[in-house]
């Protein structure tokens, strides 16, 4: 049954999140300067103020769904001229020509000085949402992760970061589907507006591109980049994650094959594969062959799964990886040094890790997760499995992006609008990271100073520690019920768009005239 010895892992993954009915104060003032860090890389006056309505309505407004109409109607007002406020904000969000990269590039400069970390993690994840018509940019049928089958939805992939401090998503991709660009889909594409010469990419290259653009820019930390087996089934994709210098840990399938360099009893060594030209031979045929072949004495492929069902029970050591929601998560795992298989040829020396579940009942097999990493071959296996339960932070920002800022609220039909959106989504979601370290850096909190990490290179920081006074709640809803001025609707007269309060201690924004529909910008 494994080691009876259990290594407790759950003080190195990213603490819980927990916004408190605590105290608030000073939250309005937060918001104003969290915008300013972002004011300036709008073009026009009008931009500004437009954002600073959106970003204060993901965060803020009280809507079932946080679209451009009901945040414009609760934010602005449902009096004179409602319309033309409502179209002004579609418009910004549809069409607006402000650049998401220099907003994007300013986030990841935020994430360095609230999460950034030598250790830190780089999560890639698709996240889909269904949709009704036919006219969304990117919409098609496909396979929809949300309602678990293939149906008619957008896909977008996505690049997360997290630490021992906590998580928060860092940028997206919209996928294109093959259809869209066939001349069936000509008239959808002009009409969404997807820019000319727009190029067809994979899930896999999307995914490439991401990790590329955050590792360019150098202005935050990362080790290491995971991904769920939806992305550790290219060999091309982890070849080029590993060319940045980053350490890859991917969930692969389980029928992966390759080229185990210990057998499973964890002490006998096996013979590596190795490859050749076929000796030279003259043909009336054709040239001689020169192609590299495996050489007919290497070892034959093995699955994943062969090898980890031969493992001897007192190999298996257990963890406690983390704390979910149904209670700790406690799986066995074993590792070995493997060669990996490109274009069917011996590849690049890396880990295969298996996991193995713990299941309530004996009666019931356990189930197994394999991963293959490029990590180097001295590297511990607690840390292998560490950065392994570092992939679940996404989805919990996921969750929290869908739950409090409305991540999946888009209606907007444009390839601008659908990136612009998702853009302050970004960044209202990041708001609620620093909101939680603000208000009790005890849970994980950062002031200043990078904790120390041990010869590992884990983090070493103690564990979150629920609190049974305070109720995990909703960000935005607390913030709402704490601080209703802030989220007072416009008076029907007229005027600008309500300000957050200035304050002496933060760069106030420019006042500026009511952004007036149509805007072009």
């Amino acid at each position: 049954m494994g080691s009876a010895t259990l290594t407790d892992l759950t003080s190195q993954q990213p603490t819980v999140r927990l916004v408190t009915t605590g105290d608030l104060a000073g939250l309005a003032d937060e918001l104003v300067a969290y915008h300013a860090e972002f004011a300036p890389l709008y073009r026009r006056r009008e931009q500004r103020a437009w954002g600073e309505v959106y970003l204060r309505g993901l965060l803020l407004a009280d809507v079932p769904r946080k679209n451009t109409e009901a945040l414009a109607l609760r934010l602005l007002g449902a009096g004179a001229d409602a319309d033309r406020r409502v179209r002004g904000l579609q418009e910004f969000i549809g069409a607006g020509g402000w650049d998401d990269a220099a907003l994007l590039a300013r986030h990841r400069q935020l994430v360095e000085a609230t999460l950034g970390d030598a250790d830190g993690v780089l999560l890639i994840d698709g996240s889909d949402v269904p949709k009704q018509g036919k006219h969304s940019v990117g919409v098609a049928r496909q396979w929809c992760g949300h309602t678990g089958k293939k149906d008619n939805c957008q896909a977008g992939v996505y690049l997360g970061y997290a630490s021992a401090q906590g998580s928060t998503l860092l940028d997206r991709r919209l996928y294109l589907p093959a259809c869209w660009f066939t001349d069936e889909y000509a008239e959808r594409w002009r009409a969404g507006g997807i820019p000319r010469g727009t190029p067809f990419q994979t899930k896999h290259e999307l995914a490439g591109d991401l990790v590329a653009r955050a590792m360019a820019a150098g202005t935050l930390r990362a080790r290491w980049v995971v991904c769920d087996e939806g992305f550790g089934d290219s060999g091309a994709l982890l070849d080029r994650w590993a060319a940045t210098g980053l350490h890859y840990l991917a969930e692969v399938p389980r029928d992966t094959q390759g080229w185990c360099l210990t057998a499973p009893d964890g002490q006998t060594p096996r013979a590596a594969p190795q490859t050749w030209i076929p000796p030279q031979r003259g043909s009336k045929k054709g040239p001689a062959p020169h192609r590299v072949r495996l050489h007919p004495a290497s070892p034959a492929k093995e699955r994943a799964t062969t090898w980890a069902a031969q493992v001897p029970a007192a190999r298996w050591q257990r963890y406690r990886v983390l704390e979910g929601s149904k209670g700790p998560l406690v799986a066995d795992f074993v590792a070995v040094r493997w060669v990996t298989v490109r274009d069917r040829l011996p590849g690049p020396v890396a880990w295969l890790l298996v996991r193995r579940s713990l299941p309530a009942d004996p009666a019931e097999d356990p189930e197994y997760k394999y991963y293959t990493s490029n990590a180097p071959a001295d590297t511990p296996l607690a840390t292998l499995v560490w950065v392994s339960g570092m992939r679940w932070p996404i989805e919990a920002c996921f969750a929290e992006a869908r739950q409090e800022v409305g991540l999946d609220h888009d209606e907007t039909r444009s390839w601008r609008g659908w990136h612009h959106h998702l853009t302050l989504v970004i960044l209202a979601q990041h708001f609620l990271v620093r909101l939680q370290q603000r208000l009790d850096p005890r849970e994980g909190g950062l002031r200043g100073a990078a904790a120390p990490t041990n010869g590992d290179r884990q983090p070493t920081r103690p564990a979150p520690a629920a609190r049974a006074d305070h109720p995990q709640l909703g960000a935005s809803r607390v913030i709402a019920a704490r601080l209703p001025a802030i989220t007072a609707t416009q008076p029907a007269g007229g005027g600008r768009p309500h300000r957050l309060p200035p304050t002496p201690q933060v760069r106030r924004l420019p006042d500026s005239p009511r952004p007036t529909a149509p805007l072009a910008g």
